[in-house]
C-alpha cells in the first residue's frame, strides 16, 4: 500500500488514518407489497389516496421517490398504515406511469414559459361555461380544447344556466366540430327534481325536458371515466358537482355584479367518486389558461375543422393573418374559429 500524500514531508506531522469508505449496497427495496391507489387530493405535502372504493388514507411522499412530483390522478403504491383511521399516516413509495398529463402554462419569464401540471391520467375534460352571468368566452373554450387534445384527453362542453339564455348558437357551433355538448338548467341542480324523477319512472306519460336529458346524459358520460372539470369562477362548476355527486357539499358562490366575474370557491383540485366507477376532478376556477407548452402544429390540431383545410395549404404556410395564399381565408363560415386560432397563434413560441 502506498503512503498517503499529506502535503508535507515533515516527519513531525502526524495524520490520523482516514476512515475507510464502505461501498453503498446495490440492493433496493422492491415495494412489492405496496397497496395500489389513486391520489384524490393534495394539500401542503400531504396526499389523500383512495384505496378501493371506500377507504381513504393520508400519506406523505417517501424519500425513495426523490424529486418526483405527485399530483391528483396519479396511480401510486402505498405502504405503512393503510387502515385509514384518523391520525394515521402512510407513505407513497411508487409512482405509476402517467397515461395522460393535463398542463397549462401560467407565467412568462426570461427563461421561458413555466408549466403547471393540473391532473394525471384524465380521460375526459369537461369544459364548463355559463350561457349568461358570466358571459361565455369562446377564447377560453378554444384554449381548453387545444390543451385537452394536446394531452390526448377527450374534450366535452357543459353549458349551464340555460334557463337564462338558450345559447343555441354557441351549442351548435361546437357540436358542428364534433364536441359533445350538454345543456343544463340551474333548476335541475337541486337534489330532488320531480320532473326528472317522474320521467325516469314513467317516461311515456311524463317525458323529461331537454335539459333533464342533458344531465342524465352527462351522468352516463362520466361512467367509468376520469373527468377533470375546467371553467371560470362563477359558471356553476361547484353547483354542478353537487348535483352529480350527492353529499359532495362543494361551496358555491355568486357573480360580482360590477366585474361580472365569479368568486373562487374551489381552492384546490379534488377527485370525487361519481357514477359507476368514475371519478370527477373539480379544479379551482381559472382566470387564464396559457398554451405556451403547445407548439404551432399542436395548436392547429386543436381546431379540427381548420386542420382538415390547412393540410392542402402551400408548403411552408404559417396560417397566420399575413400568410399569402392560406386556404383558411377562403371559408367565411369559419371566421370566428379562424380569428380565435390566429389570436392563439401569436402566443405560441415555436413556428412551423
Amino acid at each position: 500500500m502506498s503512503r498517503r500524500d499529506i502535503g508535507t514531508d515533515d516527519p513531525r506531522v502526524h495524520v490520523r488514518p482516514g476512515k475507510g469508505s464502505r461501498p453503498r449496497t446495490k440492493k433496493r427495496p422492491s415495494f412489492a407489497h405496496a397497496e395500489p391507489g389513486m391520489v384524490i387530493a393534495v394539500d401542503r405535502g400531504r396526499f389523500t389516496v383512495a384505496l378501493g372504493a371506500n377507504r381513504m388514507v393520508q400519506a406523505v411522499k417517501a424519500r425513495a421517490l426523490g424529486r418526483k412530483g405527485v399530483i391528483v390522478g396519479d396511480r401510486v403504491g402505498v405502504e405503512g398504515d393503510t387502515s385509514g383511521t384518523p391520525d394515521t399516516l402512510a407513505r407513497i413509495v411508487t409512482l405509476g406511469d402517467r397515461q395522460t398529463v393535463l398542463r397549462r402554462s401560467f407565467d412568462e419569464s426570461e427563461a421561458g414559459a413555466r408549466e403547471k401540471l393540473i391532473v394525471a391520467n384524465a380521460t375526459q375534460m369537461l369544459i364548463v361555461v355559463a350561457a349568461r352571468d358570466p358571459e361565455p368566452k369562446r377564447g377560453m373554450i378554444d384554449r381548453a380544447i387545444v390543451a385537452a387534445l394536446d394531452a390526448k384527453v377527450t374534450p366535452l362542453l357543459a353549458v349551464t344556466k340555460t334557463d337564462l339564455d338558450s345559447a343555441q348558437e354557441l351549442i351548435a357551433d361546437y357540436e358542428a366540430i364534433g364536441i359533445t355538448v350538454f345543456a343544463l338548467n340551474r333548476d335541475l341542480y337541486e337534489p330532488a327534481v320531480p320532473a326528472l324523477a317522474l320521467a325516469e319512472t314513467c317516461p311515456q306519460t311524463a317525458p323529461a325536458p331537454t335539459v333533464a336529458r342533458g344531465l342524465v346524459a352527462l351522468q352516463k358520460q362520466l361512467t367509468g371515466e376520469i373527468t377533470v372539470m375546467l371553467g371560470h369562477s362563477g359558471v356553476g362548476k361547484s353547483t354542478l358537482v353537487n348535483a352529480l355527486v350527492p353529499g359532495a357539499n362543494r361551496a358555491t358562490g355568486t357573480v360580482n355584479e360590477v366585474t361580472g366575474k365569479g368568486r373562487h370557491t374551489s381552492t384546490s383540485a379534488v377527485a370525487l367518486p361519481v357514477a359507476a366507477q368514475g371519478w370527477l376532478i373539480d379544479t379551482p376556477g381559472v382566470r387564464s389558461f396559457g398554451l405556451a407548452h403547445v407548439d404551432a402544429a399542436g395548436l392547429l390540431r386543436g381546431f379540427p375543422e381548420l386542420y382538415a383545410i390547412a393540410r392542402d395549404c402551400p408548403r411552408g404556410c404559417t396560417h397566420g393573418a399575413d400568410s399569402p395564399d392560406c386556404l383558411l381565408d377562403g371559408h367565411p363560415e369559419l371566421a370566428l374559429r379562424l380569428a380565435s386560432f390566429r389570436s392563439l397563434l401569436t402566443e405560441i413560441p415555436s413556428a412551423y
